[in-house]
């Protein structure tokens, strides 16, 4: 398939894929909220299981094992260019962060503002599931970009989605960089993906987000 081909059904999949997330998340119990890391959890583990099974099918399995492991050594003339698209995305992501700053303060809060919640939710997650699909096709899975480099950037900055945008797209392209710089470095002349540099060293600052205690204490 062509990679426009394979870019839409990326986008439609992860569209979908959201959604229903977002709606059985919404059935667990309002007062447990830990239950939705690990609703997700398991939700990934069963869309794993059965990706794995049909590369299986296809005999696609070590096709499946490189694309979980993003590099940027197949980023060729031709098969990059569809991630304007995503800058696309991300200048409307921009123009409306003020009105997802507000919607991240909760779907009452959001009403009483007067924001179309509903509108706004699935606005964002059109421009998350391109995003995230147009990633994933041209470079593959690079994990903890997404969980660590917001963290810190709300931590230094708040939540001023418009104010931090550029800071978060800046931080988590110069640690993807310096990732990959390391990773042709350590074993020269042969070559670290990236994804599999982005774990270890995601997972290192992950792990010291959560045990790190404020300063004030």
């Amino acid at each position: 398939a062509s990679l426009l081909f394979k870019s839409l059904a990326a986008s439609a999949a992860a569209l979908l894929g959201t959604s229903l997330f977002l709606m059985t998340a919404h059935r667990l119990p309002p007062t447990q909220p830990f239950l939705v890391p690990l609703f997700g959890l398991v939700y990934g583990g069963v869309i794993g299981a059965a990706v794995t099974f049909v590369a299986w099918q296809a005999d696609l399995l070590q096709y499946l094992s490189v694309w979980t492991n993003g590099d940027f050594s197949g980023v060729l003339r031709g098969r990059y260019e569809l991630l304007w698209l995503g800058a696309l995305m991300v200048v409307i992501a921009w123009i409306v962060a003020d009105r997802l700053t507000i919607m991240a303060l909760g779907r009452d809060a959001s009403i009483g503002l007067g924001l179309d919640y509903a509108r706004m939710l699935q606005l964002g997650l059109i421009i998350v599931s391109v995003i995230s699909a147009l990633s994933v096709v041209v470079v593959g899975m690079i994990p903890f970009v997404g969980l660590v480099v917001p963290n810190i950037v709300s931590r230094l900055m708040g939540d001023n989605m418009r104010g931090t945008l550029p800071f978060v797209a800046a931080s988590g392209a110069i640690l993807v960089l310096g990732c990959d710089i390391l990773g042709r470095l350590i074993r020269y002349p042969y070559e670290i993906p990236v994804g599999t540099m982005m774990g270890c060293v995601g997972g290192l600052i992950f792990l010291w987000l959560l045990f790190r205690r404020p300063s004030h204490v």
